[in-house]
């Protein structure tokens, strides 16, 4: 019988892979982090490495096993792992990503991939494609952000190849100050969304209404703040950061359990729970 890895958002987590961030340093490459180096910040290595490691005990508590990297010193990026890739139920979807000094985040990626016997389903040749775009409205059809990161050629070329494994893959097209799809868009259960409704176009609003989502939404300015920026982790559980209040809160109200970790420092850095989390398996 052949292995089922990812075959949707929102079944219980079971692996993942992340990477420490060792290296971590501010890059001008998004607008959060940008505004950050405008007053004169550099990245706390301790503070971040203490903030990853809450968050891989947070899995490990709750069932998920964590599979690490060894972090590259020329990749201060790395430890947004979600972003080179995505993973179907077949197997990876090996990305293209667009920042040059991310570049090369590809060739440890998928060295990794090939030592977790994790077979490639699919593979950008053209344009930029990140998975930090990338998300499953149900088993069959999926979202990518055409935002700052993945291009409209990116997007035809996996789309391409999806649509012979029999997925429907649909563009979502944003104003690049949003970065990812999944900084402005997140499930978090099933038929529960974190969501900006102002960042995102009418006709992805409507299909989610009718699609009979649960929107919990926040303003354009929590967009840069990670609002939406959560890990499902299956079972009514979702990894978020103790200074999402509001939208903790409104979780909570739809009977869904938050893990809270202490989050400051690396979402200074453009990303949040779910920009540093690649899932590799889930039930």
């Amino acid at each position: 019988m052949r292995k089922s890895y990812v075959k949707n958002s929102t079944n219980t987590l079971k692996k993942v892979l992340l990477c420490a961030p060792t290296y971590f340093e501010f890059e001008p490459i998004n607008v959060i982090t940008e505004k950050w180096m405008e007053k004169g910040e550099k990245s706390n290595r301790d503070i971040c490495l203490r903030e990853h490691a809450e968050i891989v005990q947070a899995y490990r508590e709750n069932g998920v096993e964590v599979v690490l990297m060894e972090p590259d010193p020329n990749l201060p990026y790395q430890v947004f792992a979600r972003d080179f890739g995505a993973c179907i139920s077949e197997g990876y979807i090996m990305g293209k990503l667009r920042e040059p000094i991310r570049k090369n985040e590809t060739t440890a990626y998928e060295n990794k991939m090939k030592e977790l016997d994790i077979p490639c389903a699919a593979r950008c040749t053209a344009g930029a494609f990140e998975g930090g775009d990338f998300w499953f409205l149900d088993d069959y059809v999926m979202a990518q952000g055409i935002i700052a990161r993945t291009d409209w050629h990116g997007f035809e070329n996996i789309k391409t190849q999806v649509q012979e494994l029999g997925y429907e893959l649909i563009s979502i097209p944003a104003l690049r100050q949003n970065l990812h799809l999944d900084m402005c868009f997140n499930i978090v259960a099933e038929k529960v969304a974190v969501i900006c409704k102002e960042a995102l176009p009418y006709n992805f609003l409507r299909m989610l209404e009718k699609r009979k989502f649960t929107l919990i939404d926040v303003p354009q300015e929590g967009v840069f703040k990670h609002y939406c920026n959560l890990q499902c982790l299956g079972n009514d559980k979702v990894l978020t950061f103790i200074n999402n209040k509001d939208v903790n809160h409104k979780l909570r109200v739809l009977g869904l359990e938050t893990i809270e970790v202490d989050l400051v420092e690396i979402l200074k850095g453009g990303g949040g729970p779910h920009c540093m989390t690649f899932p590799l398996e889930r039930e």
